[in-house]
């Protein structure tokens, strides 16, 4: 046990005063080991310092690792985005050479629109291969979440707020709109003051 003068100075050093509490002794007494003192609390804290260091020094370099990882999972992205695109444009290739070559025929008009008909089912199965759909239109209920309208139309053959006309189509990814189909809709008096 140290003497009352190792406590004293334990205490000035930690910023107490003399008359301090009973419990503040007692965890003191206890803090110190038997016989070595101080200079074994010494090696405590060095032992500690070390552990400490080498934990931020393990913390800095998962951190560095984490970074990496988040770093190179971006340029995957980027480059499995880039792949794809570039797989999407390798199928329109064909058909902007097809559209080249009809821009040079020397044929009759039968034969440049026939062409361009070919070219257009050739654009519609790249499509269809894609999973890219049309809109369905003309004749359906107007459906704003596909639809846009540019205006109505008087009708007396399509019910009341019914696609009368596409002047644009629309186009769905799978169940993603891409583009809604520009329409005009049905409006029939008729049938509203019925």
């Amino acid at each position: 046990m140290p003497d009352k003068k190792t406590e004293l100075t334990v205490l000035e050093a930690a910023g107490t005063a003399p008359g301090a509490a009973a419990e503040e002794f007692a965890v003191i007494d206890t803090a110190l080991p038997a016989g070595g003192g101080i200079s074994t609390d010494r090696t405590e804290i060095d032992q500690l310092k070390a552990e400490r260091d080498q934990l931020l020094d393990r913390l800095a370099r998962m951190q560095a690792e984490f970074e990496n990882a988040r770093k190179r999972a971006e340029r995957e992205r980027q480059a499995d985005r880039e792949y794809a695109a570039c797989s999407v444009i390798e199928q329109f290739l064909p058909i902007l050479d097809n559209l080249n070559l009809a821009l040079k025929s020397t044929g009759s008009t039968h034969q440049l629109r026939s062409g361009v008909e070919l070219i257009v089912k050739q654009m519609e199965e790249i499509l269809r291969q894609l999973q890219v759909t049309p809109v369905p239109a003309v004749g359906e209920k107007f459906d704003p979440r596909l639809h846009e309208a540019l205006g109505s139309v008087e009708r007396d053959d399509l019910p009341d707020q019914y696609v009368a006309e596409e002047i644009r189509p629309g186009y769905r990814l799978r169940d993603r709109l891409l583009r809604p189909a520009l329409v005009r809709v049905a409006s029939n008096s008729k049938q509203t003051s019925e």
